[in-house]
């Protein structure tokens, strides 16, 4: 897979928003990448400098418009998505050879043939969108108004929190990154309820949001006139990371669980506070449960309890 360099080629697809750009920013920094290709659509043809300064100095490929990649000239082991949700169905599809057969007027047509073609090996996506983290297909047409377009894919997706399911990503083709909202609720939710420390019934997750999370595109709502000196919560019932939450909350409990989750926008650039209420199981307390995370994340170089 890796190159003769013994460096993995790294494509990101959406690299000028606020999660490729940040994606970004990690990777030139590890030792064993090598970045050869970056796609974005307002910003195609364009060099990095111009839209992240901070890493202007650096030997990176310009942007691309995904359309105009020629992916047959593009050596690649791994492919990271970044884009608005929706959108990473034919690009897998593509990458990863699955049938990439859609029906059309009630005519089956060939999509993404191009890609398919011209991408050979072990490629690797990780997928920072929506797009796979969902089990069911029909709960991601739901939840997003628009048909899964890629059902032939979602049984091999792998969820991607590594704190939970680091064996089986080091062996996917398809790792379905977690949202923002359900990582700051699940590292600390699943460990307690896999070793039946809490009550299943009444949790109650109370989430607050920097404005990044909405995207980098122009929006009124997100105006610093509009949510500056204020907090307002929104989504309420039906946010959609709430059936996310739900879904890896209900595997390790072994039953279907239930939570109250409202999010709220927070006038900060960045990060998630979340305060989520529970009941202690028969026997339990604040600091039996403290003392269960911290072993549960004694070895994990990402996550860190905080004493009393």
């Amino acid at each position: 897979m890796a190159s003769e360099s013994n460096r993995l080629r790294v494509a990101i697809l959406g690299a000028s928003g606020y999660t490729g750009g940040e994606l970004l920013r990690l990777l030139v920094r590890h030792r064993d990448v090598e970045i050869v290709l970056l796609t974005a659509e307002r910003r195609a043809r364009e060099p990095v400098a111009t839209v992240f300064p901070h890493l202007g100095p650096l030997e990176l490929p310009d942007f691309v418009a995904l359309d105009e990649v020629e992916w047959a000239g593009v050596e690649v082991d791994v492919v990271f998505c970044a884009l608005p949700h929706g959108a990473t169905h034919e690009v897998a599809k593509g990458l990863l050879h699955a049938e990439c057969r859609e029906v059309v007027d009630g005519h089956i047509v060939e999509t993404m043939q191009d890609l398919a073609a011209a991408v050979h090996g072990d490629v690797k996506v990780i997928d920072l969108s929506p797009d796979f983290r969902l089990d069911d297909p029909d709960v991601y047409a739901e939840w997003y108004k628009q048909p899964h377009g890629a059902t032939d894919l979602q049984g091999q997706a792998v969820y991607g929190l590594s704190e939970l399911t680091r064996e089986r990503i080091a062996t996917a083709s398809l790792v379905a990154c977690p949202g923002c909202y359900p990582t700051s609720a699940l590292l600390p939710l699943v460990p307690l309820l896999g070793a039946g420390l809490i009550e299943q019934d009444d949790i109650i997750i109370d989430a607050k949001s920097g404005v990044t999370g909405a995207g980098r595109g122009a929006k009124e709502a997100n105006l610093f006139a509009e949510v500056s000196e204020g907090v307002h919560a929104y989504g309420v019932g039906g946010h959609r990371h709430m059936p996310e939450i739900e879904q890896e909350l209900s595997h390790a409990a072994g039953k279907a669980i239930t939570v109250n989750f409202t999010p709220h926008l927070i006038p900060m650039n960045r990060g998630i506070l979340a305060t989520i209420y529970v009941r202690f199981a028969p026997g339990n307390s604040v600091d039996s449960l403290r003392e269960a995370l911290m072993n549960h994340y004694a070895a994990e170089p990402f996550v860190h309890v905080v004493p009393a």
